[in-house]
């Protein structure tokens, strides 16, 4: 709901303040007085784009400013959330014009861009001009009009949900799908590497140690010599180092009561004696187990071959890097016998989340069957009311495949002069038609639909009389659900109003501006009678008008 209204330098408005109230709003006014610059104002916090032309003083700002009171909407509530801006009771929309031509748009005083600012107006405002193109022939708003009086709200709810859950198991089993032709392109070079792997069997560590091996082997020969030398010097000599060192042990050992630090040093001589006898017995040992193997080597070479063949084939270094690859195309064999598993599941899924999205799907579109004859009946008898009464509406459905709001296409269509042939709405209707259409048609969902303020710019052109008086009564219908604002000429509607407001021209030093101001309930009907009548009303012209006010 639009509250209040704030324009300062616009046009030829220098500052006007405008308190609206929650029902149904009228403004009206001569000729060329402003009331259409009000709209252009209210554009720009709409988000339409902005005009240096349009500032009354070149060298001050033009500031708009509108006051919504918007807590109840659910949508602007998640809008302002998704855009991380405040949520307060009440939110301020302001636009600036600077004299250079720069703008700049403000939602609760956090600076936003133009297209923030027009999703936030769609949610707040809708602005229903002659010869704009109207929501009337926009499908998704055809589509919720039939939901709303077939009260499909949760049915829809479950309806998207499994829609939303069918096409994203879709797209899972379209690129498990995928994969498993690259895994199956893949597989036999995959088998054959891992076969390669699998066959020589590698162990942790294994070409590493096999290197090892093979140094000592070939150098077997040089090894045993060396042992058997060594061996000899410290045990099995003529004179080995160990007996010789037992010897000068005992020899030592007739002294050491001499002196105080002999008894240590023979201790130390007698364990290195033991330790040397321990080395001899581990050579003796290692030399028995090292032996020159022919056939071993050829068979460790061999391996060894295998097994750098693989690792520069693989571009790597060491055995466990292998291994690594080994179990890498493992996994990747697997997978391609797990794949054919999970497809077959989701397969499963898809065709169950198919079968409930046509079921729901279903249900739906018989609601939205029962609700298009009456739906139609009732505009079709508001447009004869409203002074079309050659006029027809015919809404269409037809089945389609399933999309997120249903499996039909809706589509309303129209015959403005009883011609037989309906064409859809925003290609037959003229500007005038669509608006009283749109009229019609909100004023029977109005109580179901979540509709933002509604405002009508002359929308009344070419009527007057009884189609004037039952657009009025409409309007007041309408303004029992959501807040109108109407700019009108035709005194039936102006005397619907619950506030009336008045735009005039005043002189102000030499130059004329635009202000405007609430009418009481004697000025109402004076304005009423000479929108009647002329300037100077007629007795009967305000009788008329006192009527259409008590009304």
């Amino acid at each position: 709901m639009l509250q209040h209204l704030s324009i300062q330098n616009y046009a030829i408005i220098d500052a006007l303040e405008i308190d609206f109230s929650r029902g149904m709003n009228i403004i009206t006014g001569e000729t060329g007085a402003g009331k259409s610059i009000i709209i252009g104002a209210l554009n720009l916090i709409l988000g339409e784009r902005a005009d240096i032309s349009s500032l009354v003083n070149k060298e001050k700002k033009c500031v708009i400013e509108g006051h919504f009171q918007a807590e109840a909407n659910e949508l602007v509530k998640h809008f302002l959330n998704k855009n991380d801006l405040d949520d307060p009771t009440q939110l301020l929309v302001r636009r600036e014009i600077a004299p250079n031509g720069k703008s700049r748009a403000f939602i609760n005083d956090t600076p936003v861009n133009l297209s923030q600012l027009q999703s936030l107006s769609e949610l707040l405002v809708d602005l229903h001009q002659q010869f704009d193109t109207l929501s009337i022939g926009d499908n998704n708003f055809q589509v919720n009009v039939v939901d709303a009086l077939a009260d499909t709200h949760e049915l829809l709810a479950d309806y998207k949900k499994s829609f939303r859950l069918w096409k994203q198991t879709e797209k899972d089993l379209a690129l498990l799908q995928q994969q498993q032709l690259q895994f199956e392109k893949e597989s036999d070079y995959n088998r054959f590497q891992y076969d390669e792997l699998a066959t020589l069997n590698l162990k942790e560590n294994e070409l590493e140690t096999i290197e090892a091996e093979l140094k000592m082997l070939s150098n077997a020969e040089g090894i045993k010599n060396t042992l058997n030398r060594v061996c000899g010097e410290l045990a099995e000599g003529e004179q080995p180092i160990t007996q010789q060192l037992k010897s000068l042990s005992n020899l030592l050992n007739n002294y050491t009561g001499f002196h105080k630090d002999l008894p240590e040093i023979n201790s130390r001589l007698q364990s290195a004696q033991i330790e040397l006898s321990d080395i001899a017995d581990e050579l003796e040992r290692l030399n028995d187990h090292i032996n020159y193997d022919a056939e071993k080597i050829e068979e460790l070479n061999e391996r060894m071959s295998a097994g750098y063949k693989l690792q520069k084939k693989h571009g790597v270094q060491s055995t466990n890097e292998l291994l690594t690859i080994q179990k890498q195309l493992e996994e990747k064999l697997d997978a391609v016998l797990n794949i054919a598993e999970n497809i077959a599941s989701l397969e499963a899924q898809v065709a169950s989340h198919q079968k409930k999205v046509l079921l729901l799907g279903e249900k739906i579109s018989q609601a939205r069957k029962k609700q298009v004859p009456g739906f139609e009946k009732s505009v079709n008898q508001s447009l004869i009311q409203v002074g079309m009464p050659n006029a027809r509406l015919q809404v269409s459905l037809t089945p389609q495949s399933p999309v997120n709001n249903g499996i039909d296409a809706i589509e309303f269509l129209f015959d403005a002069n009883k011609s037989g042939q309906f064409k859809p709405v925003n290609k037959v209707a003229s500007g005038g038609e669509l608006s009283r259409l749109m009229l019609c048609v909100k004023s029977l969902v109005a109580e179901k639909m979540d509709l933002p303020t509604l405002i009508f710019d002359e929308i009344d052109s070419g009527i007057s009389g009884e189609a004037a008086k039952q657009v009025g009564i409409i309007m007041k219908t309408l303004a029992a659900n959501r807040q109108v604002i109407c700019i009108t000429h035709q005194p039936q509607i102006a005397g619907k109003a619950d506030a009336h407001f008045f735009v005039y021209k005043e002189l102000s030093g030499e130059k004329v501006k635009t202000n405007i101001r609430q009418l009481g309930t004697d000025e109402r009907i004076t304005a009423i009678a000479r929108m009647l009548s002329g300037e100077k009303p007629t007795a009967a012209a305000l009788e008329n008008a006192r009527e259409m006010v008590q009304n």
